[in-house]
């Protein structure tokens, strides 16, 4: 099982980091051992002083599949989900500096809580799915997936390009706007349209 992620696909949160447009879409890998599941808490690490969230709606694979087309990337994927791609800042952004990858400020242990599943079914289109982020009960992330530059779809035909999907994988599809810093004792609620869908504190 792993779990590819897109960067840069969202606009909104482009400009709230870079102040430009990204053109191209960027795709990483977080290990296994970044899986967070069932509301357990988020330990903060102690290599890091600045660990953002990032919310983001979630796709779990259900077949293997290896340069998909566009058109049939709906087959490999049976439910929508929401997942939070935390990131070390700090360590992201020295490493960007020197040029060298930064794996390790979105690999670490527990760096990918996940929620419950939903049956893609429930969605009558999953280019409009809204979903939010709170903390500590005030809304500090809300998007909505038609905001995407690249779809769904797209995203999975993309990543199939370089890594063969299997049964179990998952797809962290990028975030909106309103990135932040976590601290201990933060409590964060993730939904997906009025449903939570996540919920645990920060340790």
């Amino acid at each position: 099982m792993k779990i590819i992620a897109i960067g840069w696909n969202y606009a909104e949160h482009n400009a709230e980091l870079y102040k430009e447009e990204k053109k191209n879409i960027v795709l990483f890998q977080k290990p296994e051992t970044a899986l967070l599941r069932d509301n357990k808490p988020f330990y903060l690490p102690d290599f890091s002083e600045d660990v953002q969230y990032e919310t983001e709606i979630v796709v779990r694979i259900s077949k293997m599949g290896k340069n998909i087309s566009p058109k049939f990337a709906d087959r490999y994927y049976d439910a929508i989900g929401l997942g939070i791609d935390f990131t070390a800042r700090d360590l992201q952004k020295k490493a960007k500096e020197q040029g060298a990858p930064w794996d390790i400020s979105k690999g670490f242990d527990g760096a990918a809580p996940v929620s419950n599943f939903l049956p893609k079914e429930d969605f009558p289109n999953v280019q409009d799915i809204e979903f939010s982020l709170k903390k500590n009960g005030e809304l500090v992330q809300s998007g909505n997936t038609k905001d995407m530059i690249t779809s769904i779809a797209e995203i999975i035909a993309e990543a199939s390009k370089y890594f063969t999907l299997k049964t179990g994988d998952l797809i962290f599809t990028g975030t909106p706007k309103g990135v932040g810093r976590v601290q201990i004792d933060d409590h964060l609620e993730g939904y997906i349209g009025t449903t939570k869908m996540l919920d645990f504190f920060v340790k």
